[in-house]
């Protein structure tokens, strides 16, 4: 029996939940949806389609990453959103860490990184 699967949502370990969602809200102005999982303190915040993230809540965890753990979410609007990460004074780089640069891939997309509060890494890409 083959299975079709979809994405469905990322969930990421968090020190701090509220500063978490507030970032996510105002660097990617993601709006939070209904936990229907559970009564915890995890927060979902949604990516659009039906695809979520979710913010779970372990304040006693070392979190630990590097830049080839990421996710990536794509914008028509690259050259705007980096200026509004300038804005916000958010540190942005290409894959080899230059800072406030960004990188065209070999197939012709611009792309940025950049960190959220608790270290994990962002790619934004132009949706082309």
């Amino acid at each position: 029996m083959k299975h079709n699967f979809s994405f469905n949502h990322i969930a990421i370990s968090v020190k701090d939940v509220n500063k978490s969602v507030e970032f996510y809200q105002k660097v990617l102005q993601l709006k939070e949806i209904e936990n229907t999982a559970s009564n915890s303190k995890t927060r979902w915040l949604s990516l659009n389609q039906g695809k979520q993230l979710h913010l779970i809540p372990r304040p006693d965890f070392e979190i630990k990453t590097n830049k080839a753990v990421h996710f990536a979410l794509a914008t028509k609007n690259i050259d705007s959103f980096i200026k509004y990460l300038e804005e916000l004074k958010i540190d942005y780089s290409d894959w080899l860490n230059t800072p406030n640069k960004d990188y065209i891939r070999k197939d012709g997309i611009k792309q940025v990184y950049f960190q959220d509060p608790d270290g994990y890494w962002i790619e934004i890409n132009e949706d082309i």
